[in-house]
């Protein structure tokens, strides 16, 4: 997390301001945000009823699925979308990504594991998509990545100096 906020400051040029969590479970990334940076807005996004129901207030996150970020509005210095895509359908993830690009004004943090990792735990839901897969999806997407799961905007892009991307 640490590392995400980095990032999005490093190309920001200034303090992180707000965060989009997409699939954020029960918001585990929020208190750890705020306690890095207190008056950072947060808000989060979730298709389960129980981290809605017993997190959703004191986190800020609402129902929805990762396909829903269509429906929200505004600019974001940090979307993230951790531990979650390897679960999600390929045709939710090409119909979310173009809107969770739309959002992203800095960083997008895509922590996601793949056929060539050794994944160790519960595997029930899990998708094994080949690492290109997400790399040429993103892409396509319009992200240019710059680090271990981090992905600049395109809208920071012209600004980044060619090797500070991959």
């Amino acid at each position: 997390m640490a590392l995400a906020v980095a990032e999005a400051e490093y190309f920001l040029r200034r303090r992180l301001r707000s965060v989009l969590d997409v699939a954020c479970g029960e918001g585990a990334w929020f208190p750890h945000l705020k306690a890095l940076r207190p008056r950072v807005s947060y808000r989060g996004i979730d298709p389960s009823p129980y981290a809605v129901k017993t997190f959703g207030k004191r986190r800020h996150i609402r129902r929805g699925s990762f396909r829903d970020v269509a429906h929200l509005d505004g600019m974001f210095d940090l979307v993230i979308c951790a531990d979650a895509l390897h679960y999600i359908p390929d045709d939710e993830i090409l119909g979310g990504l173009p809107d969770l690009v739309r959002l992203a004004g800095g960083i997008v943090f895509l922590e996601v594991l793949t056929r060539e990792d050794e994944i160790i735990g519960d595997l029930e839901g899990f998708i094994r998509r080949p690492a290109g897969w997400y790399r040429a999806r993103f892409a396509d997407a319009g992200l240019t990545q710059v680090g271990p799961y981090t992905w600049l905007s395109p809208r920071l892009r012209e600004e980044a100096a060619e090797l500070e991307t991959y």
